[in-house]
């Protein structure tokens, strides 16, 4: 048995999980970065992690007194297998617990909104991080990349819905604080950016900064379930066409001092993110004349 308690980091090779692995090592603390491979990260123990293999979670809880949690990706019902995994860690001797939920999805709601309602049950000490999207969406192999990259648009059946898109740098600082404060949360966090935009915003701020031509593309609610459809099941591709219907309704048109309050630096911009991971990505034509670059401005 190990002797040095760790902070377990499931999805440690994600997009929050692996910038979490890296705050706590930048914080002085030891890490077991959980992932299916067991992919070794630099000052963290790589260990084995399944979610929906059980024999994999006593090695993984093995010293560890605290969790980050993020759920497991696209399950429409993952308390099925996550609350019988939480009842193991409370045993195993983990007493905070910190989970990546979503702004849309409320205490007692869908999927993980299951997880978020017994987790005050099962641990003294927790927090559930609720960030609005992700500006990370834009970038790497993430759908809205894929397409802003093939056809220069972005997809969405959101109308002219705002967001108060976040950087996933913000929300690990969020995560590191909840997880190595000296008082736990105790509640729900909502994580956004300064600003909330529409798509067409962000296709806006996109094309200044790259200098290719993006654009919104809005689609009905039935065509982009059915595009989701395609790569993950219905029930699923519903829920995620649900929640761009609920933002065109106004539902993610908020902003929060969370991320400000309790890191105690604002939250990154838009355009900060999209010359930091976009525009690199994408490369940069020459801009035409009446071009001119803008500052920092954000979601």
């Amino acid at each position: 048995m190990t002797t040095t308690h760790a902070t377990l980091v499931i999805g440690a090779t994600g997009t929050t999980g692996r910038r979490v692995t890296a705050g706590l090592i930048a914080a002085g603390r030891r890490v077991k970065a959980a992932s299916r491979n067991a992919t070794p990260l630099a000052g963290a123990d790589g260990v084995r992690f399944d979610w929906h293999d059980p024999a994999t979670w006593a090695g993984a809880l093995d010293g560890a007194d605290r969790a980050y949690l993020v759920p497991p990706t696209g399950s429409p019902d993952p308390a099925a297998v996550m609350l019988p995994f939480l009842h193991r860690a409370r045993t195993a001797g983990v007493c905070r617990v910190v989970l990546l939920s979503s702004s849309a999805i409320p205490s007692g709601g869908p999927a993980v909104g299951r997880v978020h309602e017994q987790l005050p049950a099962l641990f003294e000490e927790w927090a559930v991080l609720r960030p609005s999207w992700f500006m990370q969406n834009f970038t790497g192999a993430a759908p809205h990349a894929r397409t802003i990259r093939d056809d220069g648009a972005i997809l969405t059946a959101s109308g002219d819905g705002r967001v108060g898109f976040v950087d996933a740098e913000d929300i690990a600082a969020v995560a590191v604080h909840a997880l190595t404060a000296e008082q736990a949360p105790n509640t729900d966090l909502i994580l956004t950016g300064p600003q909330a935009l529409s798509y067409a915003d962000v296709a806006t701020v996109i094309t200044e900064v790259t200098g290719h031509t993006v654009v919104h593309r809005q689609l009905t609610f039935e065509q982009l379930r059915d595009r989701w459809a395609a790569e993950i099941p219905l029930e699923f591709a519903t829920l995620l066409a649900a929640m761009d219907r609920a933002i065109a309704a106004g539902a993610e048109d908020r902003t929060s001092d969370t991320v400000e309050r309790l890191t105690g630096r604002p939250p990154g911009t838009l355009r900060a993110f999209v010359e930091r991971e976009v525009q690199p990505a994408m490369g940069r034509p020459h801009a035409p004349a009446e071009y001119h670059s803008r500052g920092p401005e954000r979601p």
